[in-house]
């Protein structure tokens, strides 16, 4: 790393906008500066919340931006969707101490995407430079472990390369294959399968709802006041926390702008229910949903049929449905595989892991190609479609 310099920067406004975003790059709207200064100008990301921003900022050997790399110091694991809690517990049992510890991910958002942002015009060399970079940080601080996760296929690979661990998982996308209506789509799964979907959008738009798609200022004040009590509603019946305040989606839409698309489902003027998906280069992705009330099938309308509706119309290639739900499957989205990369500096720690994610990994392989013999769609042979 000689010659190169590296920043810790303890706010994501340390870092102009526009240089953050020459790194990020257009299509991946959780690694902007506008979605990540939304976290942090809310309160929903800060020391009081567990996540104490720490982003890196890369300089090449001849002083220009190389790359940036979003960060936070962790005195958890929550709201990461990737769970090493076992691994802190193990530790901590025997003697050692797990927190705190550097994860460089997207607070509270399962969405893949590159982490490791580099300048357009840096050296090829700059991404394993910021990979040791946040390997040297643990070293040099104190902390445990670097954990980079939901990223790029790719950016796994360099970083295993370089000594890190890998680790896979599951979640549910739709791909478009160059459908021009949602008919089109069903034209594609089996039988049964296509008969079921339908029978499910019939229903569930037979209940005497009206559904509407909101973007960005069209989403009004009293809308997101709504859906905040939807978010905390569908927290509270999962035992979870509300890890975003009320604050954040009204800063979210007015930095991401018609980025931000709300379907609402409306009973009479009340909305019953609402689905937060995030737009971003060619794909759609779905965050966050509630509901009030009992209405036959609404989850899937509003969060999935809705979503591919909106995909299929605006030529978009994906539609990220998350993590969990194996549901999914038998509406459109199937199982793909996560990345990320642990680095931990205890060697037998690093040990322990390395022995655990060495029988993890095939489990997960298995597990997404038995998901994946339950797709819905046509086999090559089956009857002609009706």
């Amino acid at each position: 790393m000689a010659d190169w310099a590296v920043t810790l920067h303890e706010s994501i406004h340390a870092i102009p906008p526009e240089q953050w975003d020459s790194c990020a790059g257009p299509d991946a709207p959780f690694i902007s500066h506008a979605f990540l200064s939304a976290l942090e100008d809310s309160g929903s990301v800060s020391r009081e919340t567990g996540w104490i921003p720490r982003h890196l900022r890369l300089q090449s050997p001849d002083g220009a931006l190389a790359a940036v790399c979003p960060a936070y110091i962790k005195e958890h694991s929550w709201g990461e969707y990737v769970f090493d809690q076992g691994w802190a517990r193990a530790f901590n049992a025997a003697g050692g101490q797990y927190y705190p510890k550097l994860q460089c991910a997207v607070p509270f958002t399962p969405a893949p995407g590159p982490r490791l942002l580099a300048h357009p015009a840096a050296p090829p060399e700059t991404r394993p430079v910021l990979a040791d970079a946040l390997r040297q940080l643990c070293d040099d601080t104190g902390l445990s472990s670097a954990h980079v996760t939901f990223c790029q296929p790719e950016e796994s690979t360099l970083l295993t390369e370089r000594g890190w661990l890998p680790r896979l998982g599951v979640q549910y996308h739709w791909h478009n294959q160059g459908f021009s209506s949602f008919e089109d789509f069903l034209a594609t799964l089996s039988s049964r399968k296509r008969k079921s979907v339908r029978r499910e959008r019939r229903d569930a738009n037979a209940c005497g709802l009206t559904f509407e798609t909101l973007r960005g200022q069209a989403i009004t004040a009293e809308d997101w006041q709504a859906f905040y009590g939807f978010y905390q509603d569908t927290i509270d019946r999962k035992w979870g926390r509300a890890y975003l305040t009320d604050r954040f989606f009204p800063l979210l839409s007015d930095r991401l702008g018609d980025a931000v698309v709300m379907m609402v489902a409306r009973d009479g003027q009340t909305p019953v229910a609402m689905a937060l998906n995030i737009l971003g280069g060619d794909t759609l992705f779905g965050r966050n949903w509630g509901c009030r009330g009992e209405w036959p099938f609404l989850h899937f309308e509003l969060c999935y049929y809705r979503a591919i509706d909106f995909a299929i119309a605006h030529g978009l290639q994906r539609v990220e449905a998350g993590a969990q739900g194996e549901h999914k499957i038998q509406r459109g989205y199937l199982p793909v595989l996560t990345h990320s990369a642990h680095w931990l500096e205890n060697p037998s720690l690093r040990r322990a892991v390395q022995d655990y994610l060495h029988n993890e990994r095939p489990a997960i392989r298995a597990e997404a190609e038995a998901l994946m013999a339950l797709s819905p769609y046509r086999k090559e042979g089956d009857s002609t479609p009706s």
